[in-house]
C-alpha cells in the first residue's frame, strides 16, 4: 500500500505508523467517568468499507495524517494534514455546525 503524504508525496507504507480510528474524541480530562475514558482507549468499532484513520510518518516529515481508506481494498481515497482536520473540527464544534470534519 502506497500512502500520498501531502508534504513530502508518494511513499510506501512502512515509513507510517498506524494509529487506528481518527473518529474517536477524548472525553474532557478530569471531568469525564471512568466509564467514558475506558470506552474512549478500549472499544473501537471495525467496520468493512471507508475509514478515516490516523497515521505518523515516522520515516519522512514526522507528520501526522489523517487517511480515509477503504478497509476491504485498501484504495486511499484522500490523506490529510492531521492539523487541518482538528482545525475544521473545532470551527466546527464552535460554530455548531452539523457538517463534522
Amino acid at each position: 500500500m502506497r500512502i500520498r503524504c501531502p508534504f513530502c508525496g508518494e511513499r510506501d507504507n512502512g515509513e507510517f505508523s498506524y494509529l487506528g480510528d481518527a473518529a474517536p474524541r477524548r472525553p474532557d480530562g478530569m471531568e469525564a467517568s471512568a466509564q467514558a475514558m475506558h470506552d474512549y482507549v478500549y472499544l473501537r468499532d471495525n467496520p468493512a468499507g471507508t475509514i478515516r484513520e490516523l497515521w505518523y510518518h515516522a520515516a519522512g516529515c514526522r507528520s501526522w495524517l489523517v487517511v480515509t481508506r477503504d478497509t476491504r481494498t485498501h484504495a486511499i481515497e484522500s490523506v490529510e494534514p492531521a492539523r487541518d482536520v482538528a482545525r475544521a473540527r473545532n470551527t466546527a464544534t464552535l460554530t455548531g455546525s452539523a457538517d463534522h470534519a
